[in-house]
């Protein structure tokens, strides 16, 4: 039977550093402001927004929140983005997504500069990931690393699958476990033998987008396990993209959904905020 992994504790203790940490800078004369950009109001942003705001209260950091009607156009929030690009007292900008159909996504994410690009995405800071520099990392495969490190799993030199390759997880994720010496595999749809190469897996990954896809056949006994996924299933109920009964009993550790991986993505963008503040 598997270790759960706690993501709940362990941002906790990331929230609680960066308080501390987030306190003496206050000291030295340096805030924080980080700008969170929502255009309409589709429900799991929203929610989304709220716990980064209530993220940033506890550790000190000031939000500044602009919520855009559904009609705003490209041109205006790229105009806005310019603004806070400029702003001296902003240090971090965040542009929920999913945005409306009639904005171009890339285009808003490459127009945040890269030193306020808290989320990560911006292309040069992708490029700093793929070849070691320092930039800003996408916040849940950071969360990801921080589960492992901080649950005493060793990272070097095991096999991890990644199930998923896209340019927010599965991507930046297999490449922050090549940065910390794993052996690594991306599966996606057109992966042939998928069950086979998961059974590898000392370390699977899992960020496939389907709802409790991966059964107890998938896993290799005694492998770790962290679950990305996040569906609502029947009678409301949150799930992952793991069976997580099944697998729970053949895993040597696995995170909880919900509790597990969501917690962290927060937390590490907080990390972010406070890396841009220093």
């Amino acid at each position: 039977m598997a270790v759960i992994i706690d993501g709940k504790r362990i941002s906790q203790e990331i929230k609680d550093e960066l308080k501390e940490k987030v306190e003496r800078l206050k000291a030295d004369g340096k805030n924080a402001a980080l700008a969170v950009i929502q255009v309409g109001n589709d429900p799991a942003s929203c929610v989304y927004v709220n716990n980064k705001k209530k993220a940033c209260a506890y550790i000190g950091i000031e939000s500044l929140s602009y919520e855009l009607q559904e009609e705003t156009t490209e041109k205006e929030l790229l105009e806005l983005i310019h603004r806070l690009n400029e702003d001296e007292k902003v240090h971090g900008i965040l542009v929920q997504l999913p945005l409306p159909k009639h904005i171009n996504e890339d285009k808003i994410i490459q127009a945040i500069s890269p030193k306020k690009d808290v989320d990560g995405f911006h292309p040069e800071n992708v490029g700093k990931l793929v070849i070691g520099e320092k930039g800003f990392v996408s916040c849940t495969p950071a969360g990801v690393i921080q589960l492992l490190k901080r649950s005493n799993i060793e990272i070097a030199g095991k096999n991890c699958v990644v199930v998923g390759r896209s340019n927010i997880v599965g991507k930046p994720m297999a490449l922050l476990m090549l940065r910390e010496n794993a052996t690594v595999t991306i599966a996606h749809s057109k992966t042939q033998n998928l069950k086979e190469l998961c059974r590898t897996a000392d370390i699977l990954i899992v960020a496939i987008g389907k709802p409790r896809f991966i059964t107890a056949e998938y896993v290799k006994e005694g492998a770790v396990v962290v679950d990305v996924g996040i569906h609502r299933g029947e009678n409301n109920k949150l799930c992952g993209d793991v069976k997580y009964e099944e697998v729970f009993e053949i895993a040597s550790a696995i995170t909880p959904v919900p509790g597990g991986v969501g917690p962290m993505t927060i937390a590490m963008l907080m990390n972010n905020c406070v890396e841009a503040m220093e």
